[in-house]
């Protein structure tokens, strides 16, 4: 051995005494300790993002956002939301043929271009500049001001663009964003809501159509400091849909891009499923349906594909539910349909089942299914357990006064889920225990303006679904959130439903409540300069 080597040793270990370097113990290894449990810590950090919320003149929107008060954490920190530039049709385009003498200036876009360029002629910040190329700094539209007390902001029109979301320190546990819209008139009339999500890399939406009657959005929005590249596939009752512009979608940095479904296939089918993979970097992502006569709602995407699923929180008084799924893999999927009732599980007749080819979509229609009373969907496979995802469509109301409302398929609350915007008559909360009798405390925060918060424990039987009394804060003022903890092992499910009636037609949104991800499992590790030896 060199001596350039023995120096370059004797350097690393000098290093490696100052700095400490980690490595974890291999199992019984003779004179080492094991390693200790990994330890459950607040998260420090959490980033959130919101879809542009209308395309409508008449939209009139409200952003709720709240923090539970979480053990562990520090002092400081910080939550706010802030615009997202809009990928205009030029910028999309650059071969798009302009007309003559447009010199690109707000004024001589089309409508359509104003719409989809964030604001264009707003003049309100985007990204720290505003209309006309003028300099400005950004200004967040809501910034949190405590953990335990939502805040809330309102706008109107259809120039608001989609919001990107940061919470730090105390702020960044659990931290859930609640944007709902209502819409009077028009095309996807009604109450739209959507939790604001945490950006990823791969979604699925069973339940999407591009019928005649629908007008579906994909809308893509970047959180990061360079472009997102995403595929968007389709696939029907045969599979896979052929796309024409599908393929490497580009979002620029810290932006969004509503992707129109209808552009990508000339076919017209009811029932389709959308798979959102992102090549490079990563995005939220979230449909916005809109029908000529059932209103409009957000499709939240379903969780992973899975042999076993859940859709919680299927209104009472649904005169429709159609259920939509999809099997990934090439396997065919056969599932048992059951209905968690408030007295267990129920199967309906005639429904028993159903088969979903492997790459393609399948629906069924439940009918009132409910039947007056709450309940819960619950797939699990009939013989092997091929993954699927799935969602329903949920119809309330008769006629020409009919509101419709998307469920996906969710995963249990696991510690602790949130969600926020409820007001003291319009909310109502369901929890679903498929496998086995389950212990809950639900927490109401206090008002936006005022109010006490209040706590209520409940006990929810195995194979059932309750809707249950809500804990409303004494003296609120404004809305509350709802803080759902689980106190047993047993899987809860749970969904929140807010309701508003509008010209006699019951306008409703259905938001789920998956896990809100407020801890981390951080490994304990010791020095071991044992390494340096091998």
């Amino acid at each position: 051995m060199n001596r350039t080597t023995l120096s370059l040793i004797a350097g690393t270990a000098a290093l490696a005494a100052i700095t400490g370097l980690a490595t974890l113990s291999e199992p019984d290894a003779p004179g080492r300790e094991t390693a200790e449990a990994a330890a459950v810590l607040p998260v420090e950090r959490t980033g959130l993002l919101c879809p542009a919320p209308s395309a409508s003149d008449l939209a009139e929107t409200t952003y709720t956002s709240f923090t539970p008060v979480t053990k562990g954490t520090g002092s400081d920190g910080s939550a706010e939301l802030l615009a997202a530039s809009v990928e205009s049709t030029d910028t999309a385009d650059e071969d798009t043929e302009k007309p003559a003498g447009d010199d690109e200036t707000t004024d001589d876009k089309t409508d359509t271009d104003k719409a989809d360029s964030g604001k264009a002629d707003s003049g309100k910040a985007v990204d720290g500049e505003k209309t006309g190329g003028e300099k400005t700094a950004a200004k967040p539209v809501l910034t949190s001001k405590a953990p335990g007390t939502p805040v809330t902001a309102e706008t109107s029109g259809a120039d608001d663009p989609a919001l990107v979301g940061t919470a730090e320190g105390k702020f960044a546990p659990g931290w859930t964003v609640q944007q709902t819209t209502q819409v009077t008139a028009g095309n996807g009339r009604g109450l739209l809501g959507v939790t604001c999500a945490a950006p990823d890399t791969e979604f699925w939406f069973p339940g999407v159509s591009t019928a005649a009657d629908r007008t579906d959005y994909v809308h893509l929005t970047n959180p990061d400091d360079s472009a997102a590249v995403a595929d968007i596939e389709l696939f029907g009752k045969d599979g896979s849909v052929t796309t024409t512009v599908g393929e490497g979608l580009t979002v620029p940095a810290h932006s969004s891009k509503p992707i129109l479904l209808s552009t990508l296939t000339g076919e017209k089918q009811d029932d389709l499923t959308v798979h959102v993979n992102v090549r490079s970097g990563r995005v939220g992502a979230a449909v916005q349906a809109l029908d000529d006569k059932l209103g409009g709602d957000w499709l939240a995407p379903s969780t992973d594909p899975a042999g076993t699923l859940v859709v919680p929180g299927i209104p009472k008084d649904a005169t429709a539910v159609r259920l939509v799924a999809f099997a990934p893999g090439g396997a065919d999927a056969d599932l048992k349909v059951q209905l968690a009732s408030p007295t267990g599980l129920i199967t309906p007749a005639g429904q028993e089942t159903m088969h979903v080819k492997g790459g393609m979509t399948t629906a069924l229609d439940l009918g009132d299914i409910t039947r007056g009373e709450p309940g819960s969907l619950v797939l699990t496979p009939t013989d092997g357990s091929a993954p699927v995802v799935a969602a329903v469509r949920v119809v309330r109301g008769k006629g020409d006064r009919q509101e419709s409302a998307f469920i996906p398929a969710t995963g249990p609350i696991g510690t602790r889920a949130s969600v926020v915007g409820n007001g003291a008559k319009d909310a109502t909360l369901s929890l679903t225990a498929p496998t086995a009798t389950a212990k809950v405390k639900v927490t109401a925060s206090a008002g936006t303006g005022a109010g006490t918060a209040a706590t209520k424990t409940y006990t929810i039987k195995q194979g059932t679904t309750q809707d249950v009394e809500l804990p409303v804060p004494a003296g609120l003022k404004g809305t509350y959130a709802l803080t759902v903890e689980n106190l047993t092992e047993t899987p809860v499910h749970a969904a929140r439903t807010l309701t508003a009636t509008e010209g006699g037609i019951p306008g409703f949104t259905v938001q789920t409540l998956p896990d809100d991800r407020g801890t981390v499992a951080v490994p304990e590790a010791d020095e071991d300069l044992t390494v340096l030896q091998k």
